[in-house]
C-alpha cells in the first residue's frame, strides 16, 4: 500500500523556502538537517499529511519549475484537499501569491494554484463531484 509522496524540490534560499511554506501555506518543519557543521541545506515540510523536501545544492544550481521549462506543464505538484474553498481562504489570508483563483476547471477539478517562493506552482484542487 502507498500512502504518500514528497516532491523533492532545489532551492536558492533554504531559509527564505522554509519561510514562505510555515508562513504562507501553513506548514511546519519535520525535519532538516545538513553538513552536521550547523549549516542546513535541506529540510522537510509537512502539513497534515503532505509533506515537501527541499534541498539547497549548490549557488549554482537554480531551481526549474516545470513552467519555466515548459509552459504548458503548469504544475509542479497537485495537492488534493476535501475543501479546496476552506483552504483558499485561508491561504488568502495569509497571502500567498496566487497564480490563478479558485474555479472549476476543464479537467474536472475544483482547484487553484499557488506560486512558492522559487517559482514552483502548487495546485490545490479536488475532483468535482457529478
Amino acid at each position: 500500500m502507498l500512502n504518500s509522496v514528497t516532491p523533492f524540490f532545489i532551492v536558492d534560499d533554504l531559509t527564505a523556502t522554509i519561510a514562505f511554506y510555515e508562513s504562507r501555506l501553513g506548514f511546519h518543519v519535520r525535519h532538516k538537517g545538513g553538513d552536521g557543521q550547523g549549516v542546513d541545506f535541506w529540510a522537510m515540510l509537512a502539513r497534515d499529511q503532505v509533506m515537501f523536501m527541499f534541498k539547497h545544492v549548490t549557488p549554482n544550481v537554480h531551481p526549474q519549475p516545470n513552467p519555466s521549462r515548459h509552459e504548458w506543464a503548469a504544475w509542479d505538484a497537485y495537492v488534493l484537499t476535501s475543501d479546496p474553498e476552506s483552504l483558499y481562504a485561508e491561504l488568502l489570508a495569509r497571502n500567498a501569491p496566487v497564480r490563478r483563483q479558485l474555479a472549476d476547471t476543464s479537467d474536472g477539478l475544483r482547484a487553484f494554484e499557488i506560486t512558492d517562493n522559487s517559482g514552483y506552482v502548487l495546485c490545490f484542487g479536488c475532483p468535482i463531484e457529478k
